[in-house]
């Protein structure tokens, strides 16, 4: 018997490869919890995972057999770190009253708190992951793991995988007694995996079929370990092994906690498309719920269990637009592309997918102008900011100037909108957004003597 089945058999048998979907509610008009549930167990999904412990969602959750995760949300954790009786108290209002019918198994501690910039949560992500376990215990809910999601921004290094090492500045403050709180209570490294993010910062460089596990042909063999690989997201999981190895913790299971592809973005965001998130999602529940079990390079037929990322388009998220299109359904519950998250339908049962025009970086000039439909108000106080910015930002749209008329809100803020963007994407990281009031367009909105500024790719 091998290491990895004695240890599994330690903690209680193998965990199932059956694939979860991360249910998040940052969408305005999605369905109703209870028809969200529906929605969830018609996609084959074993598991979810949501990002709190709403208490109407665990309700419908009920006497469905799906496995659940819950969250402590980030701003909780310094106090709970600290106080012992306020860990009994959440506890006792958002886990027990639900365990006996809904089967709560993970409690997360916060959701990516290292990518968040420095501050003091970091150092209590461990003591509040600790007082939690205990309120458990005393409790007797001894069936929940505990553990906190992080993204691929924790490590340092992380190629070739075998150099996989995590950040010097939470290696050993933070992630080391993380790991051994992790091995101790046989929990899991919740980790965020996104092979679109690493293929789109780099596309020259990274195969889009590598990264789509559509690949025969490109294959990667690491210099170091000899470790042969033949697709991106196996390079990121092995990274973090080899790290997690580096500070003394080969044996720590890995959970996929998220991972998936978007099915639509900006102009400016490459590769974005309901093809490239059907293939990506298909082929990675494909591999991890195969029989026998695939695992990684590093730890072949390992179990990988896994939440995929998302159930929703979720238009309420802010940030590029690639972070409202993760969904595996529209916000009316229909289906964005044909799915199974058993992984038992093959890809000829499903509709065929619409060729993809984007996995060539854009070249031209964009854009960027108030959405149709904004509000009002709104936008009144988005143009005021993009005015307050300095750089003569709003001059050409003042009284009397070639971009006074027409003499509206919506054309005063599509000027302002663009304006802001071109000074300021590139020094800034500024975005096209405005909480949801600006859109991306390729079509000029310049008239007459008034000339918008753009942004050119």
């Amino acid at each position: 018997m091998n290491l990895h089945v004695i240890l599994l058999a330690a903690s209680g048998g193998e965990i199932s490869s059956q694939a979860g979907i991360n249910y998040g509610q940052l969408g305005g008009n999605l369905p109703s919890p209870k028809k969200s549930v529906k929605l969830i167990q018609s996609l084959g999904a074993k598991r979810v995972k949501i990002y709190d412990a709403n208490p109407e969602i665990l309700n419908a959750l009920k006497h469905t057999n799906l496995q659940v995760s819950i969250m402590l949300p980030n701003q909780l954790i310094t106090n709970i770190s600290t106080s012992q009786k306020l860990v009994d108290s959440w506890v006792q209002s958002n886990v027990l009253p639900f365990y006996a019918n809904t089967k709560i198994r993970y409690l997360l501690v916060g959701n990516e708190v290292i990518s968040n910039p420095p501050n003091q949560t970091w150092f209590n992500i461990v003591p509040a992951m600790k007082n939690i376990k205990t309120a458990l215990k005393t409790h007797g809910l001894n069936k929940i793991k505990v553990g906190t999601s992080m993204a691929m921004d924790v490590l340092e290094s992380s190629f070739p995988p075998s150099n996989g090492t995590f950040r010097s500045d939470i290696a050993l403050p933070i992630v080391k007694p993380m790991l051994q709180f992790l091995s101790r209570t046989k929990s899991f490294y919740f980790l965020d995996v996104y092979p679109y993010f690493a293929w789109a910062t780099d596309p020259k460089n990274i195969n889009l079929e590598y990264a789509l596990f559509e690949s025969r042909i490109v294959k990667y063999t690491d210099p170091v370990s000899n470790l042969t690989y033949t697709n991106l997201f196996d390079q990121m999981v092995d990274s973090v092994v080899f790290a997690m190895k580096r500070l003394g913790f080969a044996d720590v299971r890995i959970w996929i906690a998220e991972t998936g592809w978007p099915n639509g973005g900006d102009i400016d965001q490459i590769g974005a498309n309901v093809y490239n998130a059907a293939t990506y999602n298909r082929n990675v529940i494909r591999k991890l719920t195969a029989k026998p079990t695939i695992g990684t390079p590093a730890r072949p037929g390992w179990v990988l269990p896994s939440f995929i990322f998302a159930l929703y388009n979720e238009n309420l998220k802010p940030g590029p637009s690639t972070e409202r299109h993760f969904g595996l359904l529209y916000p009316n519950g229909s289906n964005i592309y044909g799915i199974d998250l058993t992984g038992e339908t093959p890809d000829s049962e499903f509709e065929p997918l619409p060729k993809p025009t984007n996995n060539e970086p854009y070249k031209g000039k964009i854009w960027c102008v108030a959405a149709r439909g904004a509000n009002m108000s709104a936008l009144g106080s988005a143009l005021s900011y993009a005015c307050s910015q300095g750089n003569k930002t709003c001059d050409p749209i003042q009284p009397g100037k070639q971009c006074f008329k027409p003499n509206s809100l919506y054309w005063h803020a599509s000027y302002a909108f663009s304006s802001y963007w071109s000074q300021l994407k590139a020094t800034a990281g500024a975005t096209c957004y405005f909480n949801g009031l600006a859109t991306q367009t390729a079509k000029d909105p310049s008239f007459g003597h008034c000339k918008f500024p753009s942004v050119t790719l």
